[in-house]
């Protein structure tokens, strides 16, 4: 049960798509009107509802009377949760035919396939001519990490951050080298075995993961790799190399040697920690509720690629290539990157706006400054300034962005099974993904 309570947060990461509207229409597959009274309409369809969009068409309206926006949702009232696969499949009919919304929530949907299809409008010329949005201003790292085959094909209004935890006050004490600049999976490993070795046995040994199952283990590790084990583009899987089998192996070894173990321990802070972190405070409320003195470490990377934080999203939008309104439907795009529609708290996740992001942190940097900032457990938080330029530094590099699918995810995390229990080798495991996700990407 602990396992696939992981996996469901794992996959709230990685597909939740945010949406908005009046929760009543099924809408994606019908034919708008692109005109009524006199006004240019602009469909939007999303997934679920979510007030951040209703209140951005709201103003949006207010601030081009010659334009509406509507939002449809296709979560039906009676739903808890939108029916994805409907979803899905209700969103390609519509594309393939040329009909449904101008704008498209595309959270769990194959872009890749879209773009190759010619279905999504590239918005990449449209931003670099506008003059309301200014790109001096934007977080480029983020959109340049997002674009495909050279072009941007969606566009997030917020973002998230993922990224690696160490305990500082271990990592100071040791004597273990290491470059998080450079690092890979196995060198990683290296510094977690010399570390767990130097603490203390018995119920005081700290772990070097947490107390998590080996499948969520590997799927950091593909995730941190996804671009060499997925091809986006050419929509083409790699799981059958040498580079997956060794991941494989690698984990398993780590709970063989009882570097790690998927149970609960007596000391329950590992030495590391993956830190989801959502918004400008949980730089501090996450890793510091863990850790006195948290390190910030850029995550394992392949060989020759860079590091940093990953970036994911919790909501992407497309234009559809066949739409009538495509110059109206990106003023509202663009009015979704201004600092009236970034600066709502309906918001959630880091602005696309440098000035947004920046004016947060540094609120809160006076406020641990003063020693005015208490975490849930009524602590202060020590935050050093050089932690504070770490972060953005951070934030502003941040360029390794993976639209891993969730169903790839969950073929990694079911099939992988079999090999951490002992029942099949590594090569059939790899096989076995491999072709499943093949022809899945090819459907």
């Amino acid at each position: 049960m602990k396992k696939r309570l992981g996996l469901g947060f794992a996959c709230a990461i990685l597909a939740t798509t945010t949406a908005c509207g009046n929760g009543n229409e099924t809408t994606a597959s019908k034919e708008q009107p692109n005109s009524k009274e006199g006004k240019k309409v602009v469909t939007l369809s999303l997934k679920e509802p979510n007030p951040y969009y209703e209140a951005a068409a709201k103003k949006f309206n207010e601030k081009y009377p010659d334009i509406d926006v509507q939002i449809k949702s296709f979560k039906q009232p009676s739903e808890k949760h939108a029916d994805n696969e409907k979803y899905i499949k209700t969103t390609n009919t519509a594309l393939l035919s040329g009909k449904g919304a101008d704008i498209i929530a595309v959270n769990g949907l194959p872009v890749s396939k879209y773009v190759n299809q010619k279905l999504l409008l590239n918005m990449s010329d449209m931003l670099d001519q506008d003059k309301t949005v200014n790109k001096s201003n934007l977080q480029m790292n983020v959109l340049d990490a997002m674009k495909l085959n050279g072009g941007l094909y969606t566009i997030t209004p917020s973002f998230i951050l993922v990224g690696l935890v160490g305990d500082g006050d271990v990592l100071e004490k040791a004597n273990v080298k290491f470059d998080d600049k450079s690092w890979n999976w196995k060198q990683f490993e290296e510094v977690g075995r010399k570390l767990v070795q130097q603490t203390a046995s018995g119920k005081d040994r700290r772990n070097f993961l947490g107390g998590n199952p080996p499948e969520l283990i590997l799927q950091e590790m593909v995730w941190n790799s996804y671009g060499e084990l997925v091809d986006r583009a050419n929509r083409k899987a790699k799981f059958d190399s040498p580079a997956f089998t060794d991941m494989l192996r690698q984990v398993k070894k780590l709970y063989d040697d009882k570097i790690m173990t998927a149970e609960p321990t007596d000391n329950e802070k590992p030495l590391f920690h993956t830190e989801r972190i959502f918004t400008p405070a949980q730089f501090i409320k996450g890793p510091y509720s863990k850790f006195s003195n948290p390190k910030l470490l850029q995550n394992p990377h392949p060989e020759g690629k860079t590091g940093g934080i990953r970036i994911a999203t919790s909501s992407e939008l497309a234009i559809q290539a066949k739409s009538e309104v495509k110059e109206e439907a990106w003023k509202f795009m663009a009015f979704l990157l201004s600092e009236e529609v970034q600066s709502t708290p309906y918001r959630d996740g880091f602005s696309l706006l440098k000035s947004v992001n920046e004016k947060k942190l540094d609120e809160l940097q006076k406020q641990t400054k003063g020693g005015a900032y208490k975490l849930e457990d009524g602590k202060t938080a020590k935050v050093s300034e050089a932690d504070f330029t770490r972060f953005k530094q951070f934030l502003n590099s941040a360029d390794r962005y993976a639209d891993v699918d969730v169903k790839v995810n969950n073929i990694i995390y079911e099939e992988s099974e079999a090999f951490f229990s002992g029942q099949k080798s590594a090569e059939e495991v790899a096989k076995l993904i491999q072709n499943k996700t093949t022809t899945y990407l090819n459907e």
